[in-house]
């Protein structure tokens, strides 16, 4: 009977066997998180007429994977802690409904956290030394968000720390790498992306919130309470927009970015997603939506960016 209720749950999560096993471990749709700072950072990097192609191989390649192992991270550290089972939503379900071993799992991030350290080595040697530092602090942010004694997951810090080193980090060094500057307008730049990634893993603790509460997380979702954590959801995409309005005023983002509030539309979907809704399940699709807005943004940003060097114009 257990048996027959896990490949229940698994068929009603749309979970496929085989190769989906492991490509579910790396939860693809939260990729995009670390492709989109890369490839906004490079675009701003290429306005100033620069491009190393190789590097930015390398470090798209290198944030990608330190993004797959942090998930593998959260899979295993929420295993061992007790607070994934067989009906957990929002999991790649490796451990728990597919029966891979857990030190597996653990073995797997430390290798991908491995190939990334090697994809630095390559970066500083080609750039600066002092990126090494940097990337370390990046990657051990990655493995405390769920492991340590203290999870950032379990703290109302945990938006902050995944935008700042996620969005804003990523973005500078991107940037960094092709140019060998670091000017405040890019950090500027990076803002409403940072906020964007925030809210990838507010959604992701609103879908959660009871769960959390239960296992003893203080995230800001919990603190708030659901609606109101939806309020904020929505407010966080409205500052997103806003900024990105005052930024093209400034003459800091081209007018071409006006395209990047083609976004907007999936940014509603989100907040409706998640209104009313009681289950993780029924959350789903708001923490799809919300993903989706910081892809589509993004690389309308970056589209925008490569408009204007093409076909420069502003006000």
């Amino acid at each position: 009977m257990q048996s027959l209720e896990k490949k229940d749950f698994s068929s009603a999560l749309n979970e496929k066997e085989g190769f989906h096993v492991w490509w579910r471990l790396l939860r693809p749709h939260t990729l995009t998180a670390s492709f989109i700072p890369v490839f906004v950072g490079t675009m701003l990097a290429i306005n100033q007429e620069s491009l190393h192609f190789l590097l930015f191989l390398a470090m798209l390649l290198a944030s990608i994977l330190i993004q797959a192992a942090t998930n593998m991270f959260n899979e295993y550290y929420d295993f061992k802690r007790g607070l994934d089972n067989e009906q957990s939503v929002g999991i790649g379900g490796t451990i728990v409904r597919d029966g891979i071993a857990p030190q597996t799992v653990l073995t797997l991030a430390l290798s991908f956290f491995g190939v990334a350290m090697l994809l630095g080595v390559y970066i500083c040697s080609e750039t600066n030394w002092w990126l090494a530092l940097i990337g370390i602090v990046c990657m051990l942010c990655g493995y405390l968000y769920t492991g340590g004694p203290v999870p950032i997951a379990y703290t109302p810090f945990g938006e902050v720390f995944a935008g700042f080193f996620m969005g804003a980090m990523i973005i500078v060094i991107s940037y960094f790498i092709q140019t060998n500057e670091t000017p405040s307008e890019v950090w500027l730049v990076s803002i409403p992306i940072s906020i964007f990634i925030g809210t990838i893993l507010l959604s992701n603790n609103i879908r959660d919130l009871e769960g959390d509460k239960i296992n003893g997380r203080k995230t800001l979702a919990i603190l708030f309470g659901h609606d109101n954590a939806v309020r904020l959801l929505a407010g966080s995409f409205i500052t997103s927009y806003v900024i990105t309005l005052l930024l093209i005023l400034l003459g800091l983002l081209p007018i071409w970015s006006l395209i990047s509030f083609l976004s907007g539309k999936k940014a509603i979907d989100a907040v409706q997603a998640f209104k009313g809704k009681k289950t993780n399940i029924e959350m789903m699709p708001g923490m799809k939506a919300t993903a989706q807005t910081n892809t589509i943004y993004g690389f309308l940003l970056g589209i925008s960016l490569l408009l204007h060097l093409i076909i420069p114009f502003s006000f």
